[in-house]
């Protein structure tokens, strides 16, 4: 057997190669803020594709959204993790986060604005199909896709991540036209149960195509591997069940990705 042949015959046994997953800083600005957001791409191929927007939790733009924003990326989606604070601004103090995630949530026309500008940031690069966007959120982030959601944005989907369910939007200032994905930890000590029972009546009055996933046994941040509170804490299982959840409502809300 020549050396070329035992080559050709390796390469074919190992398959197409692997996705060529890129990351890069994202800087954009909105009312004279800068924001650091963080892309991830597959440039395998420079077919457009559906873009999603990663929302972090309170702690601002840490490694949990980014470690998702590269798996998107490996389904062939072009992924930014969004930096809702300035700046990329993080804490592990839950103060100190507090106060920021309070600010964001407490003033709906800011928090829709600097989700507009990364939305827009987004749909700029080259390989994003401007008519095919979606978002996730964890946490203060699940809060934040669907206070842009209730405000109207123009987004296909929006998946919520043990994140708050109650809104500041008046009722009657709501206009929801994004399809809605809630995951949601069963013992989550930080969204109470009639919060769920309310949004479910929300989403009723409203007409809207949602749906809500419970698993039981987790609690608050139930997807991040970092949690592990008492109260917020990892759970393997329910982590995998919803993301490929997320997986399968993307799909639907997006269309194919190049790898989907």
């Amino acid at each position: 057997m020549t050396p070329l042949l035992v080559v050709l015959l390796t390469l074919a046994a190992l398959g197409p190669a692997a996705a060529a997953v890129r990351t890069m800083p994202l800087e954009y600005g909105d009312g004279g803020n800068t924001f650091d957001g963080y892309l991830a791409y597959d440039d395998s191929t420079d077919v457009r594709r559906p873009g999603v927007l990663v929302v972090h939790e309170w702690w601002g733009l840490t490694e949990h959204p980014k470690r998702s924003a590269r798996r998107l990326a490996e389904q062939g989606y072009i992924a930014l993790a969004v930096d809702m604070y300035g700046k990329g601004r993080v804490t592990d103090s839950a103060q100190q986060a507090g106060q920021w995630a309070g600010e964001v949530r407490g003033n709906p026309a800011a928090l829709l604005s600097r989700f507009a500008a990364a939305m827009e940031a987004l749909k700029a690069r080259p390989l994003t199909d401007p008519a095919r966007i979606g978002a996730i959120g964890y946490c203060f982030g699940g809060t934040v896709v669907l206070e842009v959601a209730r405000q109207g944005a123009a987004l296909a989907g929006v998946v919520s991540f043990h994140g708050g369910l109650a809104s500041s939007v008046p009722e009657e200032k709501r206009n929801l036209r994004a399809r809605v994905l809630v995951c949601h930890g069963a013992d989550d000590p930080a969204v109470a149960w009639e919060q769920v029972t309310a949004f479910r009546e929300e989403m009723q009055r409203a007409k809207a195509d949602w749906q809500l996933d419970v698993y039981g046994g987790a609690v608050h941040a139930f997807t991040n591997p970092d949690a592990n509170s008492p109260t917020a804490r990892y759970n393997e299982r329910a982590a995998r069940r919803s993301w490929e959840a997320m997986t399968r409502f993307l799909r639907e809300c997006l269309g194919p990705a190049p790898n989907g």
